[in-house]
This record gives structure tokens, sequence and C-alpha cells, in this order.
């Protein structure tokens, strides 16, 4: 019999530090953003999380893995 973990895949420091140092620049046109992005690879990394942008000023950090976002008009 096989321990409740096996076959868990846990994301290593390496993968989640280097999402989180990431800054995307976004226009108006690509509002709501919305963190991960679509079609990015880490999709199912955290739960889909729509940041405020436009009311923090152009820009937001993600709270799940802290990648940055700035508004560029």
């Amino acid at each position: 019999m096989s321990s409740p973990s096996a076959g868990v895949i846990k994301p290593t420091q390496t993968s989640v530090q280097a999402h989180t140092q990431r800054v995307c620049e976004i226009t108006r046109a690509d509002l709501p953003v919305s963190c991960p992005l679509p079609g990015e690879e880490l999709w199912n990394a955290h739960p889909k999380v729509y940041l405020p942008i436009v009311e923090e000023g152009g820009q937001s950090v993600c709270p799940y893995c802290g990648a940055r976002y700035l508004l560029r008009d």
C-alpha cells in the first residue's frame, strides 16, 4: 500500500522563487488582469485571482505567488 502523499507533486522553492521575481507589464486592453495569466505554464500553480491594478494606482502584486503587474498605457 502506498503512502497518502505518493504521486503528489509539490512545488520546489526554485520554481516558486522564479515565479515571484516576475514583473508583467500590461495595458488597459489586457484588463481585467488575473494571475496566473492565460496561457502560462503555471496556470494551475494557485487559484485564479483578479487583481485591482487600476484601483491600486497601476501596480498590483499577486497575493499567492508575489508576481508584480504594472499597468502601462
